[in-house]
């Protein structure tokens, strides 16, 4: 017999780990769920706010380009929606 054979023939295999830690005492169970849970209906609610916020921004930017177009218009400045007149 060959010396590496008879080296691998002779080598017994390692044992296998086996578990030892029970697996309903680390998962996050119930509540981690309801955590989870909270913080995704909290994400939901915060990003609805957000829009609605950046909606009414935007709004507002367009009723005050529009104020001072008017106000300029009255005083008779030249703007780019009313160009002078030669």
């Amino acid at each position: 017999m060959h010396l590496p054979t008879w080296l691998l023939a002779d080598a017994t295999p390692l044992p296998t780990p086996s578990m030892t830690v029970n697996p309903d005492q680390v998962s996050p169970g119930f509540i981690g769920f309801v955590g989870i849970a909270v913080v995704a209906i909290a994400v939901v609610f915060l990003l609805a706010d957000m829009l609605r916020r950046i909606r009414r921004a935007g709004y507002r930017a367009d009723i005050r380009d529009e104020l001072d177009a008017e106000q300029a218009a009255d005083a008779g400045e030249v703007t780019p929606e009313r160009p002078a007149k030669d």
